[in-house]
C-alpha cells in the first residue's frame, strides 16, 4: 500500500503512519483503503454517526479521494469521515467548481477500529467514476488528520507545492486502469 506523508509545513504527531490503497475493478468500481496506525489517542477521531452526506468535512479528520480522467481538466473530489458522513464535489478545473449535479449516492463507508488504529474501506460505483472507470483515472489519495489539540496535518502520496493542496494535479500520484492495481 502507497504510504501518505504529512505535508511538511503541517507536522502530525510523532509515530503515526497513514496507507492509503486503490483498485478498479470492472464490476463493482473504485475500492478504497485507508490504514492509519500509531498513537491515534492523540487525534480527535469523529464519532459514529448514521450515514448521510455533510458539507466542510475536510476541516476536520477526513479521509479523501480525488479523482479524473488521465489528463483531463475535470476532476471529482470524495470526503469520508469517520464518522461515516461523506460528501463529493465536481470541479470543471482547478478549484473550479461545476454547475453540473453530482449523481445521486449513498457512501457505505466501512469502519474498523483496532488496537493499533482504524481502517476505513469505501467503494465508488462505476457510475460515480469519470467514463464509468472504462478509462484510465488519475488518483490522489489523501486525508486530514486533526489533533485533539485542533491542529490539522495534510497527508498525501505526493505534497508538490509549498502549502497543502490536494487539488493539484501533481499530487493525483496513482494511474489505474481495469487492469491495474496501486
Amino acid at each position: 500500500m502507497p504510504r501518505l506523508s504529512p505535508h511538511p509545513r503541517h507536522p502530525a504527531p510523532p509515530g503515526l503512519q497513514l496507507t492509503a490503497d486503490a483498485r478498479l475493478d470492472a464490476a463493482a468500481g473504485l475500492h478504497l483503503r485507508y490504514v492509519l496506525t500509531g498513537p491515534t489517542d492523540r487525534l480527535a477521531i469523529p464519532t459514529l454517526r448514521l450515514a448521510s452526506p455533510a458539507a466542510g468535512l475536510w476541516q476536520h479528520t477526513c479521509f479523501e479521494a480525488f479523482v479524473a480522467l488521465g489528463g483531463a481538466a475535470a476532476y471529482r473530489e470524495f470526503n469520508f469521515s469517520p464518522s461515516r458522513q461523506w460528501a463529493v464535489y465536481d470541479f470543471d478545473a482547478y478549484r473550479q467548481r461545476s454547475n453540473t449535479p453530482t449523481p445521486p449516492w449513498s457512501a457505505n463507508i466501512r469502519i474498523d477500529h483496532h488496537e493499533s488504529g482504524l481502517s476505513l474501506q469505501i467503494t465508488l460505483p462505476q457510475h460515480m467514476l469519470p467514463a464509468n472507470g472504462r478509462e484510465p483515472l488519475q488518483i490522489a489519495l489523501t486525508a486530514v488528520l486533526e489533533t485533539t489539540d485542533g491542529s490539522l496535518s495534510y497527508w498525501a502520496q505526493r505534497h508538490p507545492a509549498a502549502q497543502p493542496d490536494f487539488h493539484h494535479r501533481e499530487s493525483f500520484a496513482l494511474m489505474l486502469t481495469l487492469d491495474a492495481t496501486a
